[in-house]
C-alpha cells in the first residue's frame, strides 16, 4: 500500500516536472483550473456558508473562479451568505490568484523540481518583463514579499478608521485586512453587508483603497523598476513610463467624464456636495481599471456612463498586474502606431526608444482576440437572458476584464448565464497573459522573405 502511494506520488511529481520544463503555459492553466476546483470544493462545504447548508455548485464554482481570477463578480452577497471561514477561504483564493499565471506555475515547478527551467524562465520573463533570466527565481519571492508588504501597509491605515466608525477590534482587523488584500489584488470583494456605500464621503477610508487598486493595477514590473530607480526617473524602463502615463491619463479621463455624465443624476452624484462629488468621481475613475469597488449603485448610472466604463474596463491595467483587460501598454502601443502613421514615420517611438514591430503585432492580436471573446460571450448571454445589449455588454466586459462592477444582472442570471461568465473570467485572467507569452516565444526569423506589396487600407 505504502509503495503504491509512493509510486503514485513520484509519478505525479515526474509529470509536473516534465510539464514545468516542456510546457509551462499548459501547466499554468492546469494549475489555475486545479486551484479553482479546490476552492469550489471548499466553498461547497457546510462550514463555508452562514446558514450551514451546502452552497449550490454553480454559486460555489462562480465565487471560487471570481476569487482566484481576482474579479469580484458575485452571485450571492459575500458579507452575508458566506461564513467567516468561507470569507477567509475567498481571501486565500484572492491572494493565490493575484500572484499571476506564470508566477503560480513557477512556484509549483520550483517546489516540485527544485529549479526553474529555461523555457519556464522565458515565460515568467514575458509575464513580469524581467530580462535577467537568472533572477527569475528570486523575482518570484520578491513579488510575494512586495505584495504582502503593500497589503499590510493598506490594512494598517484602514483598521483604525474601521475601529472609529464602530467596529470592534476583531472586526476592524478582519475587515481592514480583507479590504487591503481585495484592493491591492484588484479583486473587488467586500466582507460587509453594505460594502463601501456608507463611506462614500470618507477620504480616510476610500483613499487607501484607491491607491491600493492603482498600485496593484500597475503591475510588478513597474513597481519593482520604480523601487530600484525611484531617484532617477530617466532610468525608468519604457514599459514603466508607458504604464504610468497611460494609467494616469485614463484615471483622469474616467473621473472627469463620470462626473460630467452623473453630475445631475440624483441617484448617483446629483445629491452630493463638491467634496463628496470629487471623491466619488475619482473613485469611479479608478475602479473600472479592474478594482471593482463602488460607492454608488452602478445600476443607477446613465447608459453613457456604462459605455465609458465598458471602454475603461476593456483596457484594464498594466501587464503582469492583478488587473485584467487588454492592458494599458497594448492601448499605448496602438495609439503610438496611429500617431506614427499619421506623421508618416516609419518607426513607432516613445520616450527616446523605438518600439519593435513585433510588439505592435502582439498588441493587435491580443486586442482582436479579446474583442472576439467579448462578442461571442455577449451573443450567448443575450440569447440566454433576453436582456438589453447595454446591460449584457457591461457584465460581459466586467467578467472578461476581471473587474467586478455590475449593474445588478449577475445575481439574477440563470445557471447557464453564470457558467458563461465563469468561463469568461477564467479566459480573461489567463488568456491574454498566455497568448502574449506564446506569441512572444513563437517569434521567428525567416531566411527567405517574399516580395512586398501593400494592400489598400481604409
Amino acid at each position: 500500500m505504502a509503495r503504491g502511494i509512493a509510486g503514485t506520488f513520484w509519478s505525479g511529481r515526474e509529470l509536473v516536472d516534465r510539464l514545468a520544463r516542456q510546457s509551462p503555459a499548459r501547466l499554468a492553466l492546469g494549475v489555475f483550473a486545479a486551484v479553482i476546483a479546490l476552492f469550489t470544493a471548499l466553498l461547497s462545504s457546510r462550514w463555508a456558508t452562514a446558514s450551514g447548508e451546502h452552497a449550490p455548485f454553480v454559486d460555489a464554482l462562480f465565487t471560487a473562479t471570481s476569487a482566484v481570477c481576482v474579479t469580484g463578480l458575485v452571485t450571492v452577497p459575500t458579507g452575508t451568505y458566506w461564513s467567516t471561514a468561507g470569507q477567509a477561504t475567498i481571501l486565500v483564493a484572492i491572494k493565490i490568484g493575484g500572484l499571476g499565471v506564470m508566477t503560480l506555475a513557477s512556484i509549483l515547478g520550483l517546489a516540485v523540481s527544485r529549479r526553474i527551467g529555461l523555457t519556464q524562465r522565458l515565460l515568467v520573463s514575458s509575464e513580469t518583463k524581467e530580462t535577467r533570466l537568472g533572477e527569475v527565481g528570486s523575482l518570484v519571492r520578491t513579488v510575494i514579499i512586495t505584495s504582502t508588504a503593500l497589503e499590510v501597509a493598506i490594512a494598517l491605515i484602514l483598521v483604525p478608521r474601521l475601529r472609529i466608525v464602530g467596529d470592534s477590534w476583531g472586526e476592524a482587523v478582519w475587515h481592514g485586512v480583507f479590504y487591503a488584500i481585495s484592493a491591492f489584488n484588484n479583486a473587488g470583494f467586500i466582507p460587509t453587508e453594505h460594502g463601501l456605500e456608507p463611506f462614500a464621503s470618507d477620504w480616510w477610508m476610500l483613499l487607501p483603497i484607491i491607491i491600493g487598486v492603482f498600485i496593484g493595477s500597475l503591475g510588478f514590473p513597474v513597481i519593482l523598476n520604480i523601487a530600484r530607480t525611484w531617484r532617477r526617473p530617466r532610468r525608468w524602463s519604457l514599459h514603466s513610463k508607458l504604464t504610468l502615463t497611460t494609467s494616469a491619463a485614463l484615471v483622469a479621463f474616467g473621473a472627469v467624464v463620470v462626473a460630467a455624465f452623473e453630475w445631475t443624476n440624483p441617484r448617483t452624484l446629483g445629491g452630493l456636495d463638491w467634496n463628496e462629488t470629487l471623491l466619488a468621481a475619482l473613485f469611479a475613475g479608478v475602479m473600472p481599471r479592474s478594482g471593482g469597488f463602488s460607492t454608488v449603485d452602478v445600476g443607477d448610472m446613465h447608459e453613457g456612463t456604462w459605455l465609458l466604463q465598458d471602454a475603461l474596463m476593456f483596457v484594464g491595467g498594466g501587464s503582469a498586474s492583478t488587473a485584467g483587460g487588454i492592458k494599458v501598454t497594448t492601448l499605448a502601443v496602438m495609439l503610438l502606431a496611429i500617431v506614427a502613421e499619421a506623421r508618416g514615420d516609419r518607426d513607432v517611438e516613445a520616450y527616446g526608444r523605438r518600439i519593435p514591430r513585433e510588439a505592435l503585432q502582439v498588441a493587435i492580436a491580443v486586442s482582436l482576440v479579446s474583442a472576439s471573446v467579448v462578442l461571442v460571450a455577449s451573443l450567448l448571454l443575450l440569447g440566454i437572458t433576453g436582456e438589453t445589449l447595454d446591460v449584457v455588454l457591461f457584465e460581459v466586459i466586467s467578467a472578461f476584464a476581471t473587474v467586478g462592477l455590475s449593474t445588478g444582472l449577475t445575481p439574477e442570471l440563470p445557471d447557464a448565464g453564470k457558467y458563461v461568465l465563469t468561463v469568461l473570467m477564467f479566459i480573461g485572467r489567463t488568456g491574454t497573459m498566455t497568448l502574449a507569452a506564446a506569441l512572444a516565444l513563437r517569434s521567428r526569423r525567416r531566411v527567405i522573405r517574399l516580395p512586398e506589396e501593400r494592400p489598400i487600407i481604409g
